[in-house]
């Protein structure tokens, strides 16, 4: 049991029961785009402490849960926080580039620091399989691939409530945080590394050719 990984668990619960109970509370720490300009950067990190009902609170504690321990065990408990928590601020940033003049865009949720663990964990275990609904299961290189350029997808789209750009974001920071702490795997693997910087490019370079 790693009483880092409890902590930042029994943190989304208690912060996210207290949102659930109370809507000034939750309106107060949300991630809002316009609040966000007027100098409330404190929700770019509040937010993801947020969610908006007790499944989307379950969802991204249990997925943590089952890809904490690869990061832990790999890089250590400091490089598991900093993964977390820049994950969640890379999440926020990338969502303020993307939604900047949309002041009334808003989000809560602590998916962009959970996708930059499972992200990290796919980079440092890219052959542990991941389940799609528990119904067909893949290699974990490939579900990241496939997860990303389903949010590429999700971004342009815009028909659902879900907050890919968080998401992308987060992968970016677990992606970019790992290799940072543990430059060894560009070279245990490479092929795994390169495959999933593609659709990172893909994202940028669609975004400069204004298709997203």
């Amino acid at each position: 049991m790693n009483f880092i990984l409890i902590g930042i668990i029994v943190a989304n619960i208690l912060i996210s029961y207290q949102g659930f109970n109370d809507y000034n509370f939750f309106r107060k720490f949300e991630f809002h785009v316009g609040s966000i300009r007027s100098g409330e950067q404190i929700r770019m990190l509040s937010s993801g402490f947020l969610h908006v009902d007790l499944m989307h609170l379950a969802f991204n504690m249990l997925t943590l849960w089952f890809f904490a321990p690869d990061v832990i065990a790999n890089l250590g408990n400091f490089s598991f926080v900093l993964v977390y928590f820049g994950s969640l601020i890379f999440g926020s940033l990338l969502t303020m580039v993307f939604h900047k003049d949309d002041y009334n865009y808003r989000a809560v949720g602590a998916s962009g620091a959970v996708t930059g663990v499972l992200y990290s964990a796919i980079l440092l275990n890219p052959d542990r399989e991941i389940g799609l609904y528990f119904l067909i299961w893949l290699p974990g290189y490939i579900f990241g691939i496939l997860y990303l350029l389903y949010s590429i997808y999700g971004m342009k789209a815009k028909n659902d409530n879900i907050g890919h750009t968080a998401h992308f974001g987060g992968a970016i920071g677990g992606y970019v945080i790992t290799l940072v702490k543990d430059p060894s795997l560009f070279y245990d693997h490479t092929f795994v590394v390169i495959l999933l910087l593609i659709p990172i490019l893909i994202l940028f370079a669609m975004a400069k050719l204004g298709k997203i």
